[in-house]
């Protein structure tokens, strides 16, 4: 089928703004939106940049705005689209080049909430030992690939820059549930910070932008509880 491909264009050293470039092409219906680009950058123009590796889903390095949504291009089928295609850099994020955006403020987020198991006790000789009922409480929130698809579509991370973002509680929440941590109290200083937890406006982009179908709302939802009621 023939699709028309619109990319959200910006070279820092020639322009002053990003603009919309199109493209015409023939492509499989089951092609997915990286083979598009691919497509582009090989045999049409090979100044367009993006980012790109397992092309599985699981490295989450090409997330972009298609057709107004965050998705990894990777997961995407052209026939799911159809035969106009946009593609931009996710909001909220600054545009290094092309599709290609700075991630190092949202890794930087995902930094302050200690994103690793904190245990003061001596190591056991075997295993910290957890039940199925206590994993279960956390499963969901493992599966975060830090692709930046569910802050990059939430109204309050667009407007504040200092917004910790709900990737970061997702990863908080993992943690913090797990019987094995101690290092809850940490993370929740960090998340009853003014640019913290208490920014989300519980709008839901972010649970219908995250490829890996973690209930984000319901996350940030449970920590918002477990701070006011613990005591």
């Amino acid at each position: 089928m023939q699709v028309t491909v619109k990319v959200l264009r910006f070279d820092p050293e020639k322009d002053k703004k990003a603009h919309f470039q199109s493209y015409e092409l023939e492509a499989d219906p089951l092609d997915r939106i990286l083979d598009v680009l691919n497509t582009i950058k090989w045999y049409q123009d090979g100044t367009l940049t993006f980012r790109r590796s397992c092309a599985h889903g699981v490295c989450g390095s090409d997330a972009v705005r298609i057709n107004g949504r965050n998705r990894l291009a990777c997961k995407v089928l052209v026939q799911d689209i159809g035969k106009k295609i946009q593609i931009e850099p996710m909001l909220g994020f600054t545009i290094i080049k092309d599709l290609v955006v700075d991630m190092e403020p949202f890794f930087a987020k995902y930094r302050s909430i200690k994103p690793y198991l904190i245990n003061y006790d001596d190591a056991p000789a075997a295993e910290r030992i957890q039940s199925s009922e206590e994993r279960d409480v956390f499963d969901e929130t493992t599966k975060c690939i830090l692709c930046g698809a569910c802050s990059g579509s939430c109204p309050p991370y667009w407007a504040s820059g200092d917004f910790i973002g709900p990737a970061a509680i997702v990863n908080a929440h993992r943690f913090i549930f797990d019987t094995r941590d101690q290092g809850a109290e940490d993370r929740l200083a960090v998340l009853g910070e003014a640019e913290g937890l208490f920014r989300c406006r519980t709008v839901f982009n972010c649970t219908d932008a995250c490829p890996r179908d973690i209930p984000v709302t319901k996350a940030i939802e449970e920590i918002k509880r477990y701070m006011l009621y613990r005591r």
